[in-house]
């Protein structure tokens, strides 16, 4: 699916009008095909508007920002560029556009101008991989937070990008909701697409490849998930991210013996190394 994807940003300083500041600052950063990478900073990092760089929705003021080769600040490939980067934001409510669930997620086939046929097909597929099979005409209004979210991700798969881009896409739900989308999330990326997650939630990037921290703009440091847990609470502190208690619990059960530090955590080995 994420087959020759690739997004390379070189030297990329963009500034909000009317601010002093720059909001990004010099980024370099090269997203692979089939890759997940997390972006991670605290609130006015610069994280969500690297995000909005990469399908266009914002252009640099200085370097380049490449999808493909193709550059966003070129009129002509916006459209090629958007379809190749789907995004999904933190509040479904602003991204749901019709009443009934199926026809909320064609919407984007549909304006596509494809065939009914070719429609059908995917957003049948979405909806399955998003776990709504079965809510086809349920209206949307009768959904959960997470059910939400998940059909706002479905309405981005049935244009089948390339690359996906969650913008704090489970800020706004219940535990339940964030692993419901996570769920989803390491599904896309085992069928090879290439998912950018921009979040503040370090134990939301444990099965990440790649973890890059963004603050002030600038980009700080890159490095696996394993890496960045071995930083330590105040490195961390100084860029705004909270070692939260599930990774503060496996960190000790490694101290102990009870658990290897070069696997990655997971709730159940947590839990079972409790219970020995």
């Amino acid at each position: 699916m994420a087959e020759g994807f690739v997004s390379v940003l070189k030297g990329v300083r963009f500034s909000y009008p009317r601010t002093d500041t720059a909001a990004l600052d010099g980024v370099d950063l090269e997203i692979r095909a089939g890759e997940w990478i997390a972006l991670l900073g605290p609130n006015g990092s610069g994280k969500s508007t690297l995000a909005k760089h990469l399908n266009a929705l914002l252009a640099p003021t200085q370097g380049v920002c490449l999808v493909c080769g193709r550059d966003t600040r070129d009129e002509k490939a916006l459209e090629a560029i958007r379809r190749l980067v789907a995004m999904v934001f933190q509040n479904p409510d602003n991204q749901l556009v019709a009443a009934v669930v199926e026809e909320d997620a064609a919407f984007g086939p549909e304006n596509a101008g494809l065939p009914p046929e070719v429609i059908r097909s995917r957003v049948d597929w979405a909806l399955s991989v998003c776990g709504l099979s079965g809510k086809e005409r349920s209206p949307v209004y009768t959904l959960s937070g997470g059910q939400k979210q998940r059909l706002a991700v479905a309405g981005a798969l049935a244009m089948e990008p390339p690359c996906l881009v969650l913008d704090e896409a489970t800020a706004m739900l219940d535990p339940q909701g964030r692993t419901e989308i996570m769920d989803v999330v390491a599904d896309l990326n085992g069928r090879g697409m290439t998912i950018v997650q921009i979040t503040h939630r370090l134990e939301e990037v444990v099965s990440c490849d790649r973890v890059a921290v963004i603050d002030g703009g600038v980009l700080r440091w890159q490095g696996t998930p394993l890496d960045l847990f071995a930083l330590g609470p105040d490195l961390l502190a100084t860029w705004g991210l909270e070692t939260p208690p599930f990774i503060r619990l496996w960190q000790e059960l490694c101290g102990a013996g009870l658990l290897d530090p070069a696997v990655p955590p997971s709730p159940k080995e947590v839990l079972d190394a409790l219970c020995r």
